[in-house]
């Protein structure tokens, strides 16, 4: 059976709309979801990301957010043709483990724990896709990496890209 990785944050956990307002309620400059880019506060602000990251470090932050459209009855439909796992960069927020192992079972009971993988660099995922909204997760991916779209990864070209969930069927089922 073939093996899709999926990623967590901004490709099934709507992560976005709360460092939105996570930002808008703690840095004087209001910014639209649009606005807010934080690839591009990594270069031009790397002392407010390095703030907010603080804030977002907190063990509960990730408890709480929304689901992603349609995430879960398209990864419902794909378990039936491909073995799934959950990819998660935590390694960037050590905190976060155990808020994301909560949302996971919560939003997604039917994914084995056994196929929740915490890491770091990604290039040691063995699968035949990664759905992802950070395309250097694709560096040194030994399968065919899919943009899944976000405000940051607007620019990026190079690879199939996903707009929704209902791409994703369309392309894998």
């Amino acid at each position: 059976m073939k093996r899709i990785a999926i990623d967590m944050d901004e490709v099934i956990a709507d992560f976005h709309p709360k460092i939105v307002d996570t930002w808008n309620s703690h840095f004087p400059q209001q910014l639209s979801a649009e606005e807010l880019n934080l690839f591009d506060l990594h270069q031009d602000s790397p002392e407010q990301l390095a703030e907010l990251f603080a804030l977002v470090d907190h063990p509960t932050f990730f408890d709480d957010l929304a689901v992603i459209a349609d995430s879960q009855q398209v990864i419902a439909r794909l378990s039936e043709h491909y073995e799934i796992f959950i990819t998660t960069a935590a390694m960037l927020m050590p905190s976060s483990f155990n808020a994301k192992f909560r949302w996971l079972n919560t939003h997604f009971p039917a994914i084995p724990h056994g196929n929740i993988v915490f890491c770091g660099d990604k290039s040691i995922i063995n699968a035949d896709y990664m759905i992802d909204d950070n395309a250097i997760n694709f560096a040194g991916f030994c399968g065919e990496g899919i943009l899944y779209s976000a405000p940051h990864n607007r620019k990026v070209t190079g690879y199939r890209r996903a707009e929704n969930w209902q791409d994703i069927a369309t392309l894998l089922l």
